[in-house]
């Protein structure tokens, strides 16, 4: 995520003395808010926004930024440190969220499918995938 406006992440550890959330019960209140702001961005300029510039791209582009952002957690996963993965998983939330923005999709979305496959054995969900 190199480059982009901070003003457009989710808070970070660092941040956590916001006065307007409650972060050990947030859950993913943080998530839901940061869709909102995502959201917010179409309309902004791609001069000044890096999500705005992401949109102006397209689809294409954005799930290359996802794909790279997938490998980056890949390898902090075998071989950084704890910080790092969750340092580039938070980089690939925040670029998954943009590229389902794009495709008028929400992490609402998301969360229905999961429900959905809620206690399938993962085995039995991945076949019916298949059988699609």
């Amino acid at each position: 995520m190199t480059g982009r406006d901070m003003t457009e992440t989710s808070p970070s550890k660092s941040n956590n003395d916001s006065p307007n959330i409650d972060w050990p019960n947030a859950d993913w209140l943080v998530l839901e808010k940061l869709e909102t702001l995502l959201a917010g961005r179409f309309d902004s300029s791609p001069e000044v926004s890096y999500v705005a510039r992401l949109y102006a791209k397209g689809p294409k582009k954005i799930a290359q930024k996802v794909g790279e952002e997938a490998v980056e957690v890949a390898i902090a996963a075998s071989s950084g440190t704890a910080e790092e993965i969750v340092s580039e998983s938070a980089d690939l939330l925040f670029h998954l969220m943009i590229l389902l923005q794009s495709r008028g999709l929400s992490l609402s979305d998301v969360k229905a499918e999961l429900a959905h496959r809620e206690g399938l054995s993962g085995l039995v969900e991945k076949a019916a995938r298949k059988n699609k």
